[in-house]
């Protein structure tokens, strides 16, 4: 898999069909509002409207109290510009929003900007600002903030990135959502950013504030041994369905703690997937699972170039 290739090449996401906002310049037949996933991103060819022009637009032309599904592409050089105008306007227009409930920011393909070069900012207001929203997915780290919120709707949460600071990751896990089912963060490299500790992501593994979590994805990190060390044991562990310790620096020391930590035989799928274990290793954890039922992504099994341990994505 191909963890840098951010393209919603499919058409669809969320399970609609996307479609870019109109610009005014030419009529054309317009779907239902809730019947789509519009998007929003200015012209990375340059000529075309703001970021602003066409969040106006947008609310302009459709009728957005019925838009379920907003994706924010570039707001203009988002290697140099952060977020925080996207961020404004949003929580301004919230009312003429009602029933959003999934929003993705910084839906950017590395032709326009790379992972680690997204410059975000604080996020919280869109939290604030939309308390029904079911999901929300951001991707970039620079820049990024995100304040201990509590939130009730709130069922999936994703955070790509190629350094995700630690007062991110603080944010997430001192924040409570009754409702969140699906936990996924790319934390990075120091490198870019990622300086999160396992201390920063005591209250995800403790799971106190999220009891209705099924998915845990703490992934893409260079201190993945540590971090399977402590899953090993964490109390959130017995409740998910589904693990995700991939696109790291995971080794043998990290599988060895999860073999020998609690047991894993709940789970439906345990994702391993970009890894740095040995072969005697990998015939060890596919023998503990086998006949099971747990279905175990060991694939793109990696080899260290001069000790050094890549993750997926960084830059």
């Amino acid at each position: 898999m191909d963890y840098a290739d951010d393209s919603l090449g499919n058409g669809a996401y969320a399970g609609l069909p996307i479609v870019h906002v109109p610009e005014g310049e030419e009529p054309r037949e317009l779907p239902a509002p809730e019947a789509a996933a519009w998007r929003i991103g200015v012209d990375r060819n340059g000529g075309g409207k703001s970021f602003e022009e066409l969040f106006l637009s947008f609310v302009g032309t459709v009728d957005t109290t019925k838009v379920t599904t907003l994706i924010i592409g570039d707001w203009g050089n988002a290697y140099e510009r952060d977020s925080s105008e996207v961020v404004r306007l949003l929580t301004e227009h919230a009312e003429r929003l009602p029933a959003l409930r999934t929003l993705y920011l910084g839906e950017i393909s590395r032709e326009e900007a790379e992972i680690s070069w997204i410059q975000q900012s604080d996020v919280t207001p869109l939290l604030t600002a939309f308390p029904l929203l079911e999901r929300l997915e951001v991707r970039g780290g620079s820049g990024l903030e995100l304040s201990p919120v509590r939130h009730e709707h709130l069922r999936d949460l994703t955070v790509e990135s190629g350094g995700l600071p630690a007062r991110v990751v603080r944010g997430v896990a001192e924040s409570t959502f009754p409702a969140l089912e699906h936990l996924e963060l790319w934390l990075g490299v120091d490198e870019y950013g990622g300086d999160a500790t396992l201390a920063d992501m005591a209250g995800i593994l403790s799971g106190e504030r999220l009891p209705a979590l099924r998915h845990l994805g703490l992934q893409n990190s260079e201190i993945q041994d540590e971090i399977a060390a402590a899953v090993a044991s964490a109390p959130v562990v017995a409740r998910l369905e589904s693990l995700a310790l991939s696109m790291g620096s995971l080794g043998d020391d990290g599988a060895e703690a999860l073999l020998s930590g609690q047991p894993l035989t709940h789970l439906k799928h345990l994702d391993l997937c970009h890894h740095y274990l040995t072969d005697p290793m990998v015939a060890r954890v596919e023998e503990a699972f086998a006949g099971s039922g747990v279905e175990v992504d060991l694939s793109e099994q990696e080899e260290p170039e001069d000790e050094w341990r890549y993750v997926a994505v960084s830059e």
